[in-house]
């Protein structure tokens, strides 16, 4: 599948080491302290995204290497949807019901957060749909991570759950979720909210 000329906007310690001019111990040193935020893969590797780099780099007063700065600034994807849920079941069934709702789009699968931070630093998407039960992660705090950057643009995030708490919606909308589902979902309902959405951010009749 083609990947829209997009740029991986996730670095290992060796990339940082030679976008920084220092030896790749150096880079794990600067993980290891605490200096330089980074993610561990399933395989025990460091993985750093370009908006903490950049933070990092600005905080040392060192130079931003001008192809950072164009891949931080790349524009959302707004033809890509990613839906992220480990229910891989409910996972297909959303893929192929928007697949067939909005064959004008791309939609992409994510089964934990790992794959999701993959994904969002490959791809983009314009829409997340961001299943908040996930193992192993805060699927609020990762909704204000990505509603926080202030400097660009920020993905609509559609928050599912299949939690039985009438707290759980005001919680996810506050942490900045555009809308809220609670399972069995309301297809149909997805649907109409998820053109909506794309019709404030493109200009497209709903």
């Amino acid at each position: 599948m083609a990947k829209n000329g997009k740029k991986i906007k996730i670095f290992s310690a060796l990339e940082v080491a030679n976008i920084c001019g220092v030896v790749n111990q150096t880079a794990i040193n600067w993980i290891k302290n605490g200096h330089l935020k980074a993610f561990m893969t399933p395989g025990g590797q460091y993985r750093v995204y370009t908006d903490d780099l950049i933070d990092f780099l600005n905080s040392r007063g060192m130079r931003i290497p001008e192809e950072l700065e164009t891949m931080n600034g790349e524009q959302l994807a707004w033809n890509t949807i990613l839906v992220v849920d480990d229910d891989r079941d409910i996972n297909d069934l959303l893929k192929r019901f928007l697949e067939k709702k909005l064959p004008e789009h791309n939609v992409l699968q994510a089964y934990d957060g790992f794959e999701a931070g993959q994904m969002i630093s490959e791809w983009s998407p314009g829409i997340i749909l961001l299943d908040i039960d996930l193992p192993g992660i805060d699927g609020h705090k990762l909704c204000q991570k990505l509603k926080s950057d202030g400097d660009y643009e920020t993905p609509s995030i559609i928050a599912i759950t299949g939690l039985d708490d009438p707290n759980e919606k005001n919680s996810i909308l506050q942490n900045g979720a555009d809308a809220f589902f609670a399972k069995p979902l309301e297809l149909e309902n997805l649907i109409t909210t998820i053109r909506e959405l794309l019709a404030q951010h493109t200009g497209e009749k709903a």
